[in-house]
């Protein structure tokens, strides 16, 4: 290898690497930043309050999140349980909250959309909006609320699947954020 070719080789590198390293610009390779989430309901894997659970009050727990990437033009959250006897249980899905958004009030409505736009989804309830933890007798489960930060708003109607909503995610994450929660029936 030339010097000459030495030096474009490993100006492109430098190049290449100052353009991975910049925040500005969105992940690549399907590598999305990370997305704080938190809530003050509970502690990362710890209990879910019970008011929470289907059975009980059955409302969504306040959500927090921060470090939204200044490119991105909506939120969506998913919340879903792997541990149920059938396989995977939606509990949540909603889209298109606003990119300013830095959370979401305990007990959001159970409204296709919400007053800033946002819309909701179908739950395996079939319901729209959120359905609360209603695990059988027996282990804990794990709850993820999983909230991605988008490129793009899906201005889609409300009541998409978990399905529908993560295939019209695809290519478009930023960022995520997971937070998990457990809760055991008694």
């Amino acid at each position: 290898m030339s010097a000459r070719t030495k030096i474009f080789f490993a100006a492109g590198l430098l190049a290449g690497l100052l353009t991975a390293c910049n925040s500005q610009n969105p992940p690549t390779n399907g590598v999305a930043m990370k997305l704080p989430i938190t809530t003050t309901a509970f502690a990362e894997g710890q209990p879910i309050p019970r008011r929470h659970a289907f059975k009980d009050q059955d409302i969504s727990p306040a959500l927090q999140w921060s470090d939204v990437p200044p490119a991105a033009k909506s939120l969506a959250l998913i919340c879903d349980d792997p541990d149920a006897p059938m396989g995977t249980w939606v509990h949540w899905v909603i889209y298109d909250l606003p990119p300013t958004a830095t959370g979401l009030a305990e007990g959001v409505a159970k409204t296709p959309e919400l007053s800033d736009g946002a819309k909701q989804g179908v739950n395996d309830y079939k319901k729209i909006g959120y359905g609360g933890p209603c695990p059988p007798p027996g282990k804990p489960h794990r709850y993820f609320f999983k909230l991605y930060a988008l490129d793009k708003k899906l201005e889609l109607k409300p009541g998409l699947t978990k399905k529908d909503l993560l295939k019209a995610m695809e290519k478009h994450v930023l960022a995520e954020g997971e937070l998990m929660g457990t809760y055991q029936q008694k």
